[in-house]
């Protein structure tokens, strides 16, 4: 019960928090989650951050990644994230929702739910999936300055840069806004869609001393690549930013199919989270058993 209990909340704030994972020397591995239980798994499983992905948000809503969502949207999934896991998060802060003030409102919003990170991308909208064709490219300048916003907001958030620029510009291009980036204030660059080995190695060359992240998702342009191997490449961290929502999603779609079929779940039973399974995870007991120390029956005496 990560925020119900005072004496169990973590001292430090979420961006020092990220920060210390993020100056460690082996790769910060951020596995996406797209709500409070995937965070509780996650965590379980031995993570110690994690990825919130303005994809998996939206496509969890059932719209396009297209830059919809709201500042107070995202805010409510940080919060229960946040609370659910007690980790600090990198979230997906997309073009930063408007100009400089719209991008520091962003940034305080963000902190003040329970975020660490957040990363801000060189798009215009409507943005699309860095790993889609034809993306509208902001001038590296006006980037610069919603990037410098974002670090006169935050009190200790990390601040990472995206950019978009490689399938446009070129890896050149894209190695020339990253620096414009980090002068700016970026503590991170995230180089997006890089298509090759080449082009992860090359970009990290040319950007001695800056952390780094990769994008490792899946059906994308960039070719599968581990932790470590990506470690070895140069880079600091790694997110598998809608890994988790594609598997609920496939399991969800088999189960409606199989109802649909069968108008009944017995054949899912076995592929199905239990009762216990769940409570466990969710941690009712725990939290029936703190109601119980602090809420107890007063049986009144006879007069």
């Amino acid at each position: 019960m990560p925020y119900l209990i005072s004496a169990e909340l973590p001292r430090e704030s979420a961006g020092s928090r990220f920060r210390a994972l993020l100056d460690r020397p082996q790769i910060l591995q951020l596995p996406g989650a797209h709500n409070g239980q995937a965070a509780i798994q996650a965590r379980n499983a031995g993570f110690e951050g994690l990825y919130l992905s303005g994809a998996a948000m939206t496509a969890s809503m059932g719209i396009p990644d297209l830059g919809i969502i709201t500042v107070d949207e995202v805010s409510f999934f940080i919060r229960q994230i946040a609370r659910a896991s007690g980790l600090p998060l990198l979230v997906d802060g997309d073009t930063g929702y408007g100009e400089a003030l719209n991008v520091m409102h962003m940034v305080r919003s963000f902190e003040e739910a329970g975020a660490g990170a957040v990363h801000l991308e060189d798009q215009l909208l409507p943005k699309k999936c860095g790993h889609l064709n034809d993306k509208k490219l902001a001038d590296a300048h006006d980037m610069a300055a919603k990037v410098a916003a974002a670090a006169k907001a935050r009190r200790d958030m990390v601040i990472i840069a995206r950019t978009d620029a490689a399938g446009s510009e070129g890896l050149d291009g894209a190695i020339a806004r990253a620096k414009l980036y980090v002068e700016a204030g970026a503590d991170a660059i995230f180089p997006e869609a890089l298509t090759t080995i080449d082009m992860f190695r090359d970009f990290a060359k040319a950007m001695p001393g800056v952390k780094l992240l990769a994008n490792m998702t899946e059906f994308g342009r960039t070719p599968y690549q581990t932790a470590s191997e990506f470690e070895a490449l140069g880079y600091s961290m790694v997110i598998w930013p809608v890994s988790s929502l594609r598997v609920a999603n496939k399991a969800q779609e088999k189960l409606y199919a199989t109802i649909k079929r069968d108008g009944g779940t017995k054949a899912m039973l076995s592929e199905m989270q239990t009762r216990q399974e769940l409570y466990d995870v969710i941690g009712l007991h725990d939290y029936e058993a703190l109601d119980a120390s602090i809420v107890k029956t007063i049986v009144p005496t006879a007069l």
